[in-house]
C-alpha cells in the first residue's frame, strides 16, 4: 500500500501530464488553423488576377475610341474625291441644256476644286467620321478654360479618356496651350492638333504616319 505522500506525488504528476497534453493539443489545433488560413490566403492571392484587362490604360483608351466612333461606319478605304471623273458624263448629258448654259460665269465666281491631300482624302471613312466627333468633344471640354495651362489641359484630356502616352507637344505659348493627340488605332492614321485658348479654342484633325513613333512636328495636315 502506497503512502499518502506517494499518492499525492502521483496525482500531481498525472495532473501535470494531463495539463501538458492539453496545452500541446491546443497549440497543435491553433497551428493547424493558422496554416489553413495562410494557405487559403496564398491560394486566394494566386487565384486573383493582379489586374483585369479593363484596368489597363491602353485598354481603356481603345474602349474610349470605340465608344466615340460607335456611330461611324466600319473601317474602309480612304475617302474618295467627291468630284466626278473627267471622262464621265453627268446624268442628263445629251439633253437640251437649259437657257443660259454655256454662258461665262459671273466675274469672281470660283469653281470648287476637289481636295488632293489632307485628312479628307487620306483618312478612312471611320477615322474621318470619328475625327469630327473628337474635335467636338475636346473643343467643348476646353472651351471654358480662361487661361489654360498645360496641367489643366492634360487633366481635362485625361478625364476624357486620352492617356498621357497619346498626348504630345503639350506646351504653353502666351495665353495658348498647344497639344497633339495620337489617335491611331487598327491601322488608322487619325491625329488631332489643338490649341486651347478659352473661347478661341481650335481642334483640328490631322493625318499621322501609318507606322513609327508620333512626332507632332512631322504630322501631315
Amino acid at each position: 500500500m502506497r503512502r499518502p505522500s506517494e499518492l499525492v506525488s502521483t496525482a500531481a504528476h498525472t495532473l501535470r501530464r494531463s495539463h501538458i497534453t492539453l496545452v500541446t493539443a491546443v497549440v497543435a489545433t491553433v497551428g493547424l488553423v493558422a496554416c489553413g488560413t495562410e494557405s487559403a490566403g496564398t491560394d486566394a492571392g494566386l487565384n486573383s488576377p493582379a489586374g483585369g484587362a479593363e484596368d489597363r490604360p491602353g485598354t481603356a483608351f481603345s474602349k474610349m475610341l470605340d465608344e466615340v466612333a460607335e456611330s461611324c461606319a466600319s473601317d474602309g478605304p480612304a475617302r474618295a474625291s467627291t468630284s466626278e471623273p473627267a471622262n464621265t458624263l453627268p446624268s442628263g448629258a445629251g439633253e437640251t441644256p437649259p437657257s443660259g448654259a454655256g454662258e461665262t460665269p459671273p466675274s469672281g465666281a470660283v469653281e470648287p476644286i476637289a481636295p488632293t491631300a489632307g485628312p479628307e482624302v487620306e483618312l478612312n471613312a471611320r477615322d474621318w467620321c470619328a475625327g469630327h466627333l473628337h474635335e467636338e468633344r475636346v473643343t467643348q471640354a476646353l472651351w471654358d478654360l480662361k487661361n489654360p495651362t498645360p496641367t489643366e489641359v492634360r487633366t481635362i484630356l485625361n478625364d476624357l479618356g486620352y492617356i498621357d502616352e497619346r498626348i504630345h507637344g503639350l506646351r504653353q505659348s502666351g495665353t495658348v496651350t498647344r497639344f497633339s493627340l495620337d489617335l491611331r488605332d487598327r491601322g488608322g492614321r487619325l491625329c488631332m492638333a489643338g490649341s486651347a485658348a478659352g473661347s478661341r479654342t481650335v481642334v483640328d484633325m490631322c493625318v499621322a504616319p501609318a507606322t513609327g513613333p508620333f512626332v507632332p512636328g512631322q504630322r501631315k495636315q
